[in-house]
């Protein structure tokens, strides 16, 4: 039998996650020859070495990549039981943890502040980071859900979608198409466009539309976020594809306009994500809950501002939302 403490448990976790015994000290405010030492003790009780090192990082071995994942295991169970507790006593308390690519800074804040309020006893952590390392963290599990607008296809997920991400064309409030209704698509082809980072799901999506009307636009700039284009678009370098969510009440937004193309907006979706596997805890059940209607009452503000198109230019047949299965 292997006897090794929580504490101990707890140490090795951090410093397999962090690949370094420093920087566990600094999260778990310990000194660093006290993490070392607790790692010895464990690796003991092990009776396998945890670590090789590698100049100055730790590398897990076999044993230690078996004992890693079972601490996950059992810190999120007892993360689980501590909730599930609270829950019976009728108190709603605990941690959640929330992973969001970029975009979602537009809209998540807005959703998660009435949640907190609602609910003080749960403790929000949110991790807002591009689409590749949102990917890397659902792979990892290694938070309770994330939110994203491309699912990835190679994973075993679960996917709900909440709310409506529809791209639109934008461009400079004065340029000659900001007037114009019904503009063919192959009208864009004589613009130039400022586009994301390839890998984009935005890029993706208005690349599969080009695709379908065999058409190609120049693309004179390439920028990693959506700021940068916006500002870009202000200042008359071109006309790009972005989430009506980044175009929030801001002053950049007044310098801009939605054009009317043909084949606009692309219909996409927010997509709540979990690994299919994965037991939610009850705090992570609860938001979801929360989620569906606050969704519907965001997506009503939205068709409230004055960039949006009248609800009569909405397809015909379209839902603002659509449910969320909890």
């Amino acid at each position: 039998m292997i006897h090794a403490t929580l504490h101990q448990l707890k140490v090795f976790e951090a410093t397999a996650r962090h690949g370094s015994f420093t920087r566990a000290a600094e999260e778990l405010f310990l000194t660093q020859p006290t993490v070392s030492m607790q790692v010895k003790q464990l690796t003991k009780a092990i009776g396998l070495p945890l670590f090789e090192q590698v100049g100055k990082r730790l590398y897990l071995t076999e044993a230690g990549r078996e004992l890693f994942a079972a601490c996950q295991e059992i810190f999120q169970r007892l993360e689980q039981l501590e909730m599930t507790v609270a829950n019976l006593k009728g108190m709603k308390q605990g941690r959640l943890r929330i992973a969001v690519i970029t975009t979602t800074k537009y809209f998540m804040p807005r959703l998660l502040g009435p949640f907190c309020q609602e609910y003080p006893g749960i403790d929000v952590s949110l991790t807002v980071t591009n689409h590749e390392r949102v990917i890397e963290r659902l792979a990892n599990n290694q938070d309770d859900i994330y939110v994203m607008s491309q699912v990835p296809e190679h994973l075993d997920i679960k996917t709900y979608p909440f709310l409506d991400n529809p791209l639109v064309v934008v461009a400079p409030h004065n340029h000659p198409l900001a007037k114009e209704k019904h503009i063919p698509i192959k009208r864009l082809a004589e613009e130039p466009f400022i586009m994301r980072e390839p890998g984009s799901g935005t890029r993706g999506a208005f690349q599969k539309l080009l695709d379908e009307h065999k058409l190609s636009v120049k693309v004179r700039l390439e920028l990693g976020s959506n700021e940068a284009i916006k500002q870009a678009i202000a200042g008359g370098l071109g006309l790009s594809v972005l989430s009506r969510h980044t175009l929030a009440i801001d002053a950049t937004s007044n310098e801009l306009a939605i054009l009317d193309v043909e084949g606009f907006p692309i219909q996409r979706q927010w997509y709540v994500v979990y690994l299919a596997g994965k037991q939610l805890s009850v705090v992570a059940n609860t938001f979801l809950e929360y989620l569906q209607d606050a969704a519907q009452r965001l997506s009503n503000a939205y068709m409230a501002l004055p960039w949006q198109d009248s609800e009569d230019d909405l397809p015909e047949g379209k839902s603002e939302t659509e449910p969320l299965p909890v």
